[in-house]
């Protein structure tokens, strides 16, 4: 007699024993381990190099800002008392200041917005003023020199983010 040609309809030729599967299951639960440290790593290293272009956004801004003001295309009255030509605070970035001597209110904007800092997850930033020590954690409030991550944490390649 002869035996139909459907599978599964002969003895046991076809299919996967449950030794296989298990097999199989315990592979690709070894190399799912193995690949979740590099996830990991993978988004640590995309944080911090988003957290590199927020800075240097914002301090490149800063610099344009010193600039203008060193050129006199600020007018005096825009900028802060004592402010060294600097920013009196990352708002006034985004703001924009008027053009000095110019009545058609066209403004000087230095960011289109604030960057959020990707390691604290936050828009709050640790600024410093041109008067602040290199060290201190607090901001004066004189006007925005230097801007950095309030993060205490170290980044892969073991520096602290703050320094950077």
């Amino acid at each position: 007699m002869k035996t139909p040609d459907w599978p599964g309809a002969r003895g046991g030729a076809a299919g996967y024993t449950f030794i296989e599967m298990i097999v199989v299951a315990s592979i690709m639960a070894i190399l799912a381990t193995a690949a979740m440290p590099l996830t990991r790593v993978t988004v640590q290293r995309h944080r911090e190099i988003t957290l590199r272009r927020a800075l240097k956004e914002m301090r490149t801004a800063i610099d344009r800002f010193k600039d203008a003001a060193d050129q006199g295309r600020i007018a005096t009255i825009d900028l802060p008392a004592s402010g060294e030509g600097y920013p009196k605070d990352l708002e006034t970035l985004v703001e924009g200041v008027p053009l000095n001597n110019d009545a058609s209110g066209v403004k000087l904007k230095f960011l289109r917005r604030i960057p959020v800092d990707p390691i604290m997850q936050s828009s709050e930033w640790q600024l410093r003023s041109y008067q602040d020590d290199p060290d201190t954690k607090s901001w004066g409030g004189q006007n925005v020199f230097d801007v950095r991550t309030r993060s205490e944490a170290r980044a892969l390649d073991g520096t602290y983010y703050k320094d950077w």
